[in-house]
């Protein structure tokens, strides 16, 4: 069965049993399921970085649940570890660690800190699949993870996603759960197959940014299957159809796509570290050398000072920057008070999400890349 093997693939680089891999639509509703496993209802309360993508705080709010923020580290862009007990509360059930921009961080400690509260823990491994934390694959730590397979993520599948399950006593609740999975349609399917097509034909430096806006703009009129749909971005009403299947192209497109993991990672790497080398040098911030043995690098992130100038600039020159975090929940960038957050209360995760943008590290080619960052050196902080 293709499914079968899709999972076993999987399984296989994260190193546990297929049996312990479940299969979504997108990766958010991943986060769903394993929240609705954990039993997470109505006022019920889960930490997450004040720093992250609204649809995490989404799938928390379509069960009638809080989502409660915890400001970042500059350093590793995800939870400062020293702020997270006092996010606790009588009310907490979950405390979810991320791994942003392919960096998980202090996950025993904040495994240490859910087992003294008897709180459940779940990675976000949206941009860490295939990468380790010392010396464990991304996502074998908490009670369960989830992950993307969502364009420009560690491998795509166009749109998609699935959970990890390490803890035992949720893998029966969440075969109950595939019972209710709705079904793609035929249409959905052969949209995302035109899609997957497209990217890997039509999408080049070239066309790079007139066709993401194209994307970004059609996603969020609901006129094309996207990573972000309309409703998502607007409000927190769940969408219709929303606890939906993985289809049948994105088991075949992930069980291709796998294969060329050991690669990719290996070229994320050469870039990363050329990137770190060039702004070491120059006096710029960069990602520590102490974090390069835990650190996927899905992307690398840069801090510059004037973030509209940057990326028209990047465009003019054809450069694929990317924008990921434009605010604490990317890429919602107003009602705040709808997903519970206070702006004022994360004073580190504003100020970079202000500044932020990241640099492709899956190209064969850095060169263009690391002349332009040296053509606008006065820009990055």
């Amino acid at each position: 069965m293709i499914e079968r093997k899709y999972k076993e693939a999987i399984s296989l680089i994260l190193k546990c049993d297929a049996e312990r891999i479940f299969l979504y639509w997108k990766g958010r509703v991943a986060l769903y399921a394993i929240l609705k496993a954990m039993g997470i209802k109505k006022d019920d309360e889960v930490i997450l970085p004040a720093f992250t993508c609204v649809v995490v705080p989404n799938a928390i709010i379509y069960l009638g649940a809080k989502p409660v923020y915890v400001d970042i580290s500059t350093e590793t862009l995800n939870m400062e570890i020293d702020l997270i007990e006092d996010a606790i509360t009588p009310k907490t059930k979950v405390i979810i660690c991320q791994n942003t921009f392919g960096l998980s961080s202090n996950i025993e400690e904040i495994n240490e800190i859910a087992k003294k509260h008897k709180l459940f823990t779940i990675e976000d491994c949206t941009h860490g699949f295939g990468g380790v934390y010392n010396g464990k694959p991304n996502g074998s730590y908490c009670d369960a993870a989830f992950y993307s397979t969502q364009w420009n993520k560690p491998f795509s599948t166009g749109i998609g996603g699935f959970a990890a399950i390490n803890n035992l006593e949720l893998l029966g609740k969440m075969q109950q759960l595939e019972n209710e999975k709705l079904q793609p349609s035929i249409i959905e399917q052969f949209a995302l197959a035109a899609l997957i097509i497209l990217k890997k034909y039509f999408i080049n430096r070239f066309t790079y940014w007139s066709l993401v806006k194209l994307y970004r703009f059609l996603s969020n009129k609901n006129l094309i299957i996207g990573s972000n749909q309309g409703e998502e971005l607007s409000g927190i009403t769940i969408p219709k159809k929303y606890f939906k299947d993985i289809s049948l192209i994105q088991i075949i497109t992930g069980i291709k796509e796998l294969k060329k993991n050991d690669s990719i990672n290996n070229l994320r790497q050469k870039n990363a570290t050329a990137y770190t080398r060039f702004l070491m040098e120059n006096g710029k911030t960069h990602i520590a050398m102490n974090f390069f043995e835990n650190h996927l690098f899905l992307r690398y992130p840069v801090l510059v000072e004037n973030r509209e100038s940057f990326l028209a600039l990047a465009e003019k020159s054809k450069i694929s920057v990317g924008d990921w975090f434009l605010s604490p929940i990317h890429p919602v960038k107003q009602k705040f008070d709808l997903w519970k957050l206070n702006m004022n209360n994360f004073p580190i995760a504003c100020s970079i999400s202000q500044r932020i943008v990241n640099l492709p590290t899956d190209i064969k080619d850095n060169r263009e890349v690391l002349n332009f960052l040296n053509s606008n050196l006065e820009m990055i902080k």
